[in-house]
């Protein structure tokens, strides 16, 4: 294994968990504040990348491509909790699983309605095309380094958010006692409105962002909705701070193991089976890492209410 291949990987790990984490802080700030589980989270993931693709090919911007994508994916939020959630927070869990699994498949069969069911390609703007040089003489993309970077800015402002401003003050009062702030004068109404745009255009960030690095299409938002899922299982549900960890942890975990299991099994077993058992088992390690967690923290790294 040369440094070289491993710092690479590193730094693709990271570049996963942050894009997990721009998924995972919507959803556990949702379900911290609501007490929501809200499975049509990455269906804003859609929307963004395809708002995004389709602006920046429109405009030929894509810094425009993104805002629209954000933009439009906090209306698509707002939009959901005014009609249908806003419905739901009384009914118990089940309830709300169905009903937001039900907007999943909305959002999907909308989106093939309208767009078709060929993706749609976005490139990097041209100004971040290029690569940097890694120890070893290897090259990195400009791109993923600018994702990292988005990442750490965005959990910066989330924290400044929450912890200094008053719409913070009324969060934090939200999931301790929502009672209370309610009989304080908090139009509690639309602070969950103002939450839940939030979340959805966080997830519209993450979908804009990547939708650069992947096809856009139909139903791309599930499979990244489960990893944000494990990410606040594992960070603690309602905590920034554990969305933040899980996601890095499950970002780097997922990414070394898929690259180096197979390696190391073949170092004992014949090829085909080293792929093969190595590609199985690290696809399971997330999910591994999760039960052992929650075997000695069965509440998450840093439970939101401990």
């Amino acid at each position: 294994m040369s440094v070289t291949l491993l710092i690479e990987q590193l730094i693709n790990g990271l570049q996963l968990g942050t894009m997990l984490f721009l998924m995972a802080s919507g959803l556990t700030l949702v379900f911290g504040v609501m007490g929501l589980i809200n499975l049509a989270h990455g269906s804003f993931y859609m929307v963004g990348a395809y708002v995004t693709a389709l602006a920046t090919a429109s405009t030929g911007s894509f810094l425009l491509g993104l805002a629209a994508g954000v933009l439009a994916a906090a209306a698509a939020g707002a939009i959901v909790e005014l009609l249908v959630i806003r419905r739901l927070y009384r009914r118990q869990h089940l309830d709300q699983v169905l009903a937001t699994f039900a907007l999943i498949l909305i959002f999907s069969e909308g989106t093939r309605w309208l767009f078709g069911s060929a993706p749609l390609w976005l490139s990097p703007p041209e100004a971040l095309s290029g690569s940097v040089a890694l120890p070893g003489g290897s090259r990195y993309p400009v791109y993923r380094l600018v994702i990292i970077a988005v990442g750490v800015v965005v959990a910066a402002g989330l924290y400044l958010l929450i912890a200094h401003t008053r719409l913070g003050m009324r969060i934090r009062a939200g999931e301790s006692d929502r009672e209370m702030i309610g009989a304080l004068g908090v139009n509690i109404r639309r602070l969950y409105t103002l939450v839940f745009a939030l979340g959805a255009a966080l997830a519209g960030l993450a979908g804009s962002l990547v939708g650069a690095l992947q096809s856009v299409q139909v139903g791309m938002g599930e499979p990244v909705l489960i990893l944000a899922f494990v990410v606040i299982v594992i960070g603690g549900i309602g905590s920034i701070k554990g969305a933040l960890l899980g996601a890095l942890l499950v970002g780097l975990v997922d990414t070394l193991g898929r690259v180096f299991l197979p390696a190391l099994f073949g170092q004992f077993m014949a090829p085909s089976d080293a792929a093969g058992a190595g590609t199985a088992l690290a696809a399971m390690l997330i999910y591994i890492l999760m039960a052992v967690i929650l075997a000695f923290k069965p509440k998450g790294l840093f439970a939101a209410h401990d």
